[in-house]
């Protein structure tokens, strides 16, 4: 029995929604980067370095680092509910398709491993799962699972009981792929990625306590479109308004007490401060969407680049690799951190002009459409 219940309003294509996820994809190319595409080996060549790479370094981190995803994780679950929601309004079910959806985007995570030992596709093919369930229940109980998991369940179980995980392989699987990332062989390097990559990324996340954050951004995001809070509509702008006062304030306090160097307490507070970092950033860009005619203006063509945040990811862990691996330039071993990041920055440009290319003939990104394709083949709905 379904006992969520549609409101019947029609959803519509939101723009502040792909300007945020082009926001979150060119910040991830950015902060990747600035890693050198977990290629960086300080014992392997004489890189170019430049006197302000660690503030550049530090920058990139404090900026970037957890709050693209956690954006592009949240907006991941904005789209569940938009595609659910539209399926149920017509009086059928999405959960099956969305099941056969994610099994598709596991596959096309482990293609993108080959290229990035650290996709994430994989994870959130499986992590999405907990919508299908979520969805049929009111929202009460959605808000309540969403409350325990962005508390850091696992980090707060360890500060009490001691325990800590065993993060022992996840140096050895970096290990086995660094070896292969400074060879001459992309066969190799993918054959590692896919043997290790996954299992140093899942270790890496537990270590960093996003595993649970991550499904408490789906949630929230199927939660928000559930109150259509994308919309400027009542009073959703003074309820943004708050979100980003006491998350600003938050990051701020959070910031200036170093909450993340606490011990033994930083590993439960650090995950929870990049939530409010997240937030302020989310419902500022929100509010200025809708509130600054200027701002419109200057961030619509990230609007184009979040259109094909898929395609752009993968291209990013294509042109990545090639730049940094040592099959490819092998820039790893020649560039410091300013200038791994303006190769970031450089591959962003090349992605944007690729995708306002490409939309003049086409609807959906090439990424996009196949994914959309095969999600609905042998279905009667029309692609």
């Amino acid at each position: 029995m379904q006992l969520y219940r549609t409101r019947g309003v029609r959803n519509g294509r939101i723009e502040v929604a792909d300007v945020l996820r082009g926001l979150a994809v060119a910040g991830i190319i950015m902060i990747h980067s600035a890693e050198q595409f977990n290629m960086y080996d300080p014992s392997y060549g004489d890189p170019l370095t430049l006197p302000c790479d660690k503030w550049v370094y530090n920058l990139m981190f404090f900026l970037f680092s957890g709050k693209m995803y956690g954006i592009f994780a949240l907006l991941f679950g904005l789209s569940f509910f938009i595609q659910n929601d539209n399926r149920q309004q017509k009086g059928k079910d999405f959960s099956g398709r969305f099941l056969w959806r994610m099994v598709l985007l596991f596959v096309l995570g482990a293609l993108n491993t080959a290229f990035y030992d650290g996709d994430i596709l994989m994870s959130y093919a499986v992590y999405s799962l907990v919508l299908i369930p979520l969805s049929y229940l009111p929202s009460v109980w959605s808000w309540l699972v969403f409350g325990l998991l962005i508390i850091q369940p696992i980090e707060i179980y360890g500060l009490l009981s001691g325990w800590r995980p065993d993060l022992s392989g996840m140096g050895e699987a970096y290990a086995a792929m660094g070896t292969a990332h400074h060879g001459d062989s992309f066969l190799a390097n993918a054959a590692a990625n896919l043997q290790y990559g996954q299992k140093a990324t899942w270790l890496w996340i537990l270590m960093k306590g996003r595993h649970t954050q991550t499904i408490a951004m789906f949630i929230l995001g199927m939660l928000l479109g559930r109150y259509r809070m994308f919309y400027d509509e009542g009073c959703h702008m003074k309820i943004w308004k708050w979100v980003f006062a006491l998350s600003l304030v938050l990051s701020v306090a959070g910031n200036l007490a170093h909450v993340d160097k606490l011990q033994p307490a930083g590993r439960m507070l650090s995950p929870m401060l990049c939530f409010c970092m997240t937030m302020s950033i989310i419902s500022g860009v929100t509010l200025l969407w809708y509130g600054a005619g200027w701002f419109r203006k200057l961030m619509s063509s990230f609007g184009t680049f979040g259109r094909m945040s898929l395609t752009n990811y993968f291209l990013q862990s294509i042109i990545g690799s090639f730049l940094f691996a040592e099959f490819g330039l092998g820039l790893c071993g020649k560039f410091g951190t300013t200038l791994s990041v303006l190769t970031g920055l450089a591959m962003v440009v090349i992605q944007f002009l690729f995708c306002r290319l490409w939309f003049r003939r086409h609807d959906h990104g090439p990424m996009e459409q196949i994914w959309k394709k095969l999600t609905w083949i042998g279905s009667d709905r029309k692609v």
